[in-house]
């Protein structure tokens, strides 16, 4: 008789150990038809498992002769009392050769059905020789497309996971209980923390700009506070298009579009200028809006709102600041939409900005936050899901950067833009709104505007001044595509291997139909030809659910809690002459005051980190376990930590430093 030292360590998660009863079965290379390998059970497993221990339950298991290399594991867990669930971290088998293997396993298991768990190294399916009766890669493909399937929300819009109800989502990717109390409780008390409970049902419009200063004095963080005090000023208005909660939407201007007449006695009265010499300098910038034309505006508290599609224009003057030189509110030019200016009336020029504002947030938060990390997330998400065995490089590769996306989307589409949502309740865009401005951005958005290299080559910013946005941006991707490269590159010698690997191409492909829905016009590959197009395609994968959607996601209360800055809808329309505005046109376009609360509410919830959150380059969950990859995340989070390093030193020589890409604060997936 030989014998196994086997380890069976249970998950560090709240509520991961069980009642039940556990068998182990190994399963080696040379084992025969004849020999009977026994189940063992496992004892032990209902200990006290907090987040900083791990539940490890020891023991051995005789076999007649050698089972030769171990390939897999089977666990089993059987109800004794009542229905329970467990969750297995990891299984590692000391055999009597003195080998130590390794099988990860991070799965809930919550039946009695015998599962299957692969050895740690990671094979693609060409490389995979494993043959083994009940267990094929292909079976464990059928099965997870069984529990991911794809449901439609909404037709034009990526799809996104079925399910009916919390209790339906999958126990894998669910929100740990502490994540689920947290964000219930924020949820929750939301309007109690921030002192707004006695005023959240007041439909009252705001009398005096003393009253708005009142919501936000509660948590102010250096960047609202810093709002608060200068959103007024053009340079601020011009910085939040480079550094703001939108970043992605100003581009350099070569020639004005068609239904932009501006000029240059309009906005060179001195002379000293003309539009066409500062193009051709490089210092005309333009931000346009037209995703929001035609949109219907919502109706709040019974009372029509406004959403208009502005055009900027902005001038980067000689100290570098990027001003706002010209705003027309919207489209179609006509004689009742002027051309607003700064050398117009304090309020004219002030309420033509704040229609932008308000533009800015409706059009960001579907846009660059909502569709560009959050659904698209949940695609390669689904994807990974559906189409990868967990034995996959990829699978290893891009697991992290999945936590809790299904469930954070699935909440998203219950809470925020249903029918009853608190976005559709209380934002300009809420309603069909919602769903046009979807549609318009996912037709015109493109593959080269996913990768923040080519983005910026693109909109001509490669050499803006203090865009801090793009410095850490460009920093961040070449970091993860470096890593991305190294280890891909270890199971993908050539590019023959890319295209032959038909899981490779299964997933890439139900990404093009599910998530941009056959568009071709996006430019979203539809298959991998060449190693390099893989590494690229995974990069912005990983940058997207991590450092994208930190960068539009982490400064929405930062830039909004000062709601003159942020409105989430305006009650009067755009003034349609020079010369009518003054304080009370303003005081009376802002949202009311149950408006601005719930998005205040929304925003502080959307912005709010939980404990258990994981940063990228952070793994708790070791996946890996061949020493390549492995030290490949040991060089991957070393240069984390020095992008960080010079990020913070940075910011200590601004007057508002510019946080939201600093791996300290990115997290790994989208997971808020």
């Amino acid at each position: 008789m030989v014998e196994y030292e086997v380890t069976v360590f249970t998950g560090k998660l709240d509520l991961a150990s069980t009642f039940d009863d556990v068998y182990i079965k190994l399963v080696g290379s040379d084992e025969s038809p004849r020999m009977q390998i026994p189940r063992k059970w496992i004892p032990s497993l209902k200990e006290t498992v907090s987040l900083k221990s791990t539940c490890e339950s020891h023991l051995s298991i005789s076999c007649p002769k050698s089972l030769g290399k171990l390939v897999l594991v089977e666990l089993q867990k059987q109800n004794r009392f009542f229905e329970d669930s467990w969750h297995p971290a990891k299984v590692e088998v000391k055999s009597p050769e003195g080998h130590t293997y390794h099988f990860p396993v991070y799965h809930w298991i919550t039946d009695n059905e015998v599962y299957y768990f692969r050895e740690g190294t990671a094979l693609t399916v060409f490389e995979d020789k494993c043959s083994v009766d009940g267990y094929s890669r292909e079976e464990e493909i059928k099965k997870q497309q069984e529990v991911y399937c794809w449901d439609v929300y909404e037709e034009g819009i990526p799809h996104c996971l079925k399910a009916d109800g919390l209790k339906s989502l999958p126990y894998d990717i669910r929100f740990s209980f502490t994540k689920y109390a947290e964000i219930t409780y924020t949820a929750t008390t939301g309007l109690i923390e921030l002192e707004l409970i006695q005023i959240a049902e007041c439909k009252k419009n705001f009398t005096c700009i003393e009253d708005i200063s009142r919501l936000s004095h509660v948590h102010q963080s250096v960047t609202s506070d810093y709002v608060q005090k200068h959103w007024k000023e053009d340079a601020f208005f011009g910085y939040q298009f480079l550094n703001g909660a939108n970043p992605i939407l100003i581009r350099r201007c070569t020639a004005l579009p068609d239904n932009f007449a501006v000029t240059d006695e309009m906005i060179f009265s001195n002379g000293q200028h003309n539009l066409a010499e500062e193009m051709k300098k490089g210092n005309i910038f333009m931000c346009d809006y037209k995703l929001l034309d035609g949109v219907q505006a919502n109706t709040i508290n019974g009372k029509q709102q406004f959403l208009m599609a502005p055009l900027v224009l902005l001038q980067k003057t000689n100290d570098d600041k990027l001003m706002p030189i010209a705003i027309q509110l919207k489209q179609k030019p006509a004689e009742d939409n002027p051309i607003f200016l700064p050398t117009d009336s304090e309020y004219d020029w002030l309420l033509a900005k704040i229609f932008v504002r308000s533009a800015n947030f409706n059009l960001y938060e579907l846009n660059a936050h909502l569709l560009r990390t959050h659904l698209l997330a949940e695609v390669f998400a689904m994807s990974v899901f559906r189409n990868l065995p967990m034995v996959h490089p990829l699978y290893k590769l891009l697991i992290p950067h999945t936590r809790y996306t299904l469930n954070i989307n699935f909440l998203a589409r219950k809470l925020l833009i249903s029918k009853n949502g608190v976005f559709t309740q209380f934002t300009a865009s809420g309603g069909e709104g919602v769903f046009t401005i979807l549609k318009k951005s996912l037709s015109s958005l493109t593959y080269s505007s996913l990768c923040i290299p080519d983005d910026i080559a693109e909109r001509g910013l490669k050499d803006v001044p203090n865009f801090h946005y793009r410095d850490d941006g460009l920093k961040l991707w070449d970091i993860i595509h470096r890593f991305v490269k190294g280890t891909l590159s270890f199971y993908y010698k050539t590019d023959g291997e890319v295209e032959q690997d038909s899981e490779l191409q299964a997933w890439i492909k139900d990404i093009f139909q599910y998530g941009f829905l056959s568009l071709e016009s996006t430019g979203i590959p539809q298959k991998f030809s060449t190693v390099d197009e893989m590494v690229k395609f995974v990069t912005m994968v990983i940058f997207t659910c991590s450092a994208q959607h930190s960068a539009v996601n982490s400064g929405q209360y930062d830039f909004g809690a000062w709601m003159p800055n942020s409105p989430t809808s305006l009650q009067l329309p755009p003034p349609t002459e020079k010369g009518t505005a003054n304080e009370k046109t303003m005081l009376d376009s802002f949202p009311s005051v149950n408006t601005t609360v719930h998005g205040l509410a929304v925003m502080w919830l959307l912005s709010k980190q939980s404990s258990d959150r994981v940063l990228i380059g952070q793994y708790p969950e070791m996946r890996f376990t061949e020493e390549f990859p492995l030290q490949k995340i040991k060089e991957f989070q070393e240069e984390l930590e020095k992008l960080s390093a010079d990020i913070k030193a940075r910011n200590s020589s601004l007057d508002l430093p510019y946080i939201y890409l600093d791996p300290d604060v990115v997290e790994n997936s989208v997971s808020l």
